[in-house]
């Protein structure tokens, strides 16, 4: 059977109070359904929308549409603040591979996916292909929203024209990502990342301008293979520099825009896939070399690391880090890297912290090697004291005392606990 052929405009139609809708996030967030939902607000309330949004590509408040339209995310951002503190948003601690077992899980009354219509016929999820089949293959309803300005990758998640009830159809160029140059601390920490990278390596990088710098460092490697939830113009410069395979690249979503989009589904180097695969962590464990890079905001001496809270508020969510983390400990010559500036605030403030104040986003056990620009500290079987030794030599010179001084001081209370 055909699906119908709607309007952007009607989508809110198939909606009704006590309705969980599945709402496309990152890169494949449908931008034109904002002002659509918001020119009929009561078509909305009651109604609860999951999705898996982005801080830096998502800024956009669903819940601010109706007084009684919920949301429900798994990662914060600024925007988000306000409507977290009053009960709108309901923000779920999971990692990435936790996500998509929720969302497959869910019986929702309502899917609606950003798709490409697929050569021979049916429809594909394209460049963000991260959890929209897991979404819909429990839906009560599914609509696709066709967006003719994205080309469509020719290896990425198929699905049949039967599996929808309607289709849109929209012209949307994707949102071009913040351009930035990469500052001298953030070079530095990109060379020492990539000196321990080896060839042949299995590379994943996460969000952020220090795992970016990460990439661009790589250029004198060779035979790198991808294996991420995400994949960004880096990987085309690598490329054509020659460092990475001819094949093996996965990743789940696309971040860049127009031009770099069309660019790599027309050379079919990157084969798309949901979080099944590329967070699955046993499936990354069995790759030789898998190496995880992913930044942190503050790391304590314990090897703690915090990935989500700034200033006492929670900006971000843990997203696949601890999926990528402790699959790459556990690949044979693997490597689970964070990175991170020292210092923030001008430098006033050391973002190695004596002990993390903030719930922890990776474990101790999660941190395999640490590394900011003034070098690299490896906690493979280090002691605790060794852990911290190596954490205070690549703190900014002029907290390594004070540090140092903290450190002593968990010593000392440890050994009058009795807890030497």
């Amino acid at each position: 059977m055909r699906p119908t052929l709607m309007a952007l405009d009607d989508v809110s139609r198939r909606m009704q109070r006590g309705h969980r809708v599945y709402l496309q996030g990152a890169t494949g967030e449908i931008r034109g359904l904002q002002a659509a939902f918001s020119m009929s607000p009561d078509r909305l309330a009651g109604v609860r929308l999951v999705s898996g949004l982005v801080p830096g590509m998502n800024n956009f408040d669903y819940s601010a549409i109706h007084p009684e339209t919920r949301v429900e995310c798994f990662m914060s951002a600024p925007h988000l603040q306000r409507s977290i503190a009053e009960g709108r948003t309901d923000l779920l601690p999971l990692s990435y591979s936790q996500v998509g077992r929720h969302i497959g899980s869910t019986p929702f009354d309502l899917a609606i996916v950003s798709v490409a219509r697929a050569p021979g016929g049916g429809f594909s999820l394209g460049a963000c292909a991260d959890f929209g089949a897991l979404a819909v293959s429990g839906a009560k309803q599914v609509i696709g929203v066709v967006n003719t300005a994205i080309p469509c990758p020719p290896r990425s998640h198929r699905l049949s024209a039967d599996m929808f009830d309607a289709v849109v159809e929209i012209h949307e160029p994707l949102a071009p990502p913040e351009a930035g140059t990469v500052a001298s601390e953030l070079a530095k920490i990109g060379k020492l990342a990539a000196e321990l990278i080896p060839d042949r390596a299995h590379i994943q990088t996460g969000i952020g301008s220090a795992p970016a710098a990460v990439w661009q460092a790589l250029g004198g490697h060779r035979g790198l293979t991808l294996r991420s939830g995400m994949v960004t113009p880096d990987f085309l410069d690598l490329h054509r520099r020659g460092a990475m395979a001819e094949t093996g690249h996965v990743a789940g979503i696309l971040v860049g825009d127009g031009d770099f989009a069309a660019t790599l589904a027309e050379s079919d180097l990157v084969a798309f896939a949901d979080v099944r695969i590329t967070h699955d962590t046993a499936r990354l464990a069995a790759l030789d070399r898998f190496v995880a890079i992913n930044s942190a905001l503050e790391i304590d001496l314990f090897g703690q690391a915090n990935l989500e809270w700034l200033n006492g508020r929670q900006v971000s969510g843990v997203g696949g880090s601890p999926d990528f983390a402790r699959a790459a400990m556990a690949s044979e010559g693997g490597r689970s890297i964070l990175v991170l500036q020292a210092t923030a605030r001008g430098g006033a403030y050391s973002r190695i912290r004596p002990r993390l104040t903030t719930p922890v986003s990776l474990g101790r056990l999660d941190v395999d090697v640490v590394i900011t620009e003034f070098g690299v500290a490896d906690l493979r079987l280090a002691s605790m004291d060794e852990r911290a030794r190596a954490l205070i030599a690549i703190a900014a010179p002029a907290h390594r005392e004070m540090l140092a001084e903290a450190w002593d001081g968990e010593r000392r209370a440890a050994q009058g606990a009795g807890n030497v």
